[in-house]
């Protein structure tokens, strides 16, 4: 019988094998580490229908977080201040800016500001701001120093893991609830015995803290 394979396909069959399964574990491996990192946009500017500084109405006006984000300490979500609460300033400065056209635009018309989302956890995860604000989470914790944006991106990869590090052990993290909204909050070099009281003073659960149905709902 004639010999229909040249006598090196034993090695390239071999090799072949070997080396499309060292692809399979390097994809395994790599997909993770693209979903935890350059996929999440860490520190990528959100561009926005209207350039809106916080670093100046924070840090310069001294607006607090929740004069706009009014229902953080109360609903699982922040909320987006609606035109009205532009304008209660707007309405009176800066008037007819050009940098205020579609805050102008918007309020003529009755039709809210198309914002464009930033921290967008997936629909299968579970976060509520008033849980973690009320315990001891602070702002920039996550969101890192807003007070000091000209614009406006993801600080954090609000990754599962990334979370789970603070759900591990949230006496690293904590702080005292009147620091909660202090940008500038900067925690003692050892967090872990100021943590363990509030952990106590907050009746925080680690056990529940683990559970997969915290976030999982």
């Amino acid at each position: 019988m004639p010999q229909i394979f040249p006598p090196n396909a034993n090695a390239f069959a071999k090799w072949a094998i070997l080396g499309g399964g060292a692809f399979f574990v390097a994809l395994i491996v790599a997909l993770p580490i693209y979903a935890r990192t350059m996929n999440n946009a860490v520190g990528v500017p959100v561009a926005q229908p209207v350039a809106f500084a916080h670093n100046l109405h924070t840090a310069q006006l001294g607006i607090d977080c929740r004069y706009c984000h009014t229902t953080v300490e109360v609903a699982a979500s922040a909320s987006v201040p609606p035109t009205e609460t532009c304008m209660t300033c707007h309405s009176q400065v800066r008037v007819g800016a050009p940098q205020l056209a579609a805050v102008a635009a918007s309020w003529a018309t009755d039709t809210p500001i198309a914002w464009n989302r930033v921290h967008d956890l997936p629909d299968f995860a579970y976060f509520n701001h008033s849980a973690h604000v009320n315990n001891g989470v602070g702002c920039s914790s996550c969101h890192g120093r807003i007070d000091q944006m000209a614009g406006i991106w993801k600080n954090e990869p609000l990754s599962m893991g990334w979370c789970m590090d603070c759900h591990r052990e949230p006496e690293r993290f904590l702080r005292p609830r009147s620091e909660v909204f202090n940008m500038a909050y900067e925690p003692p070099f050892d967090n872990r015995p100021l943590g363990l009281e509030l952990v106590a003073q907050y009746g925080i659960s680690h056990e529940k803290l683990y559970q997969c149905s915290v976030c999982h709902r």
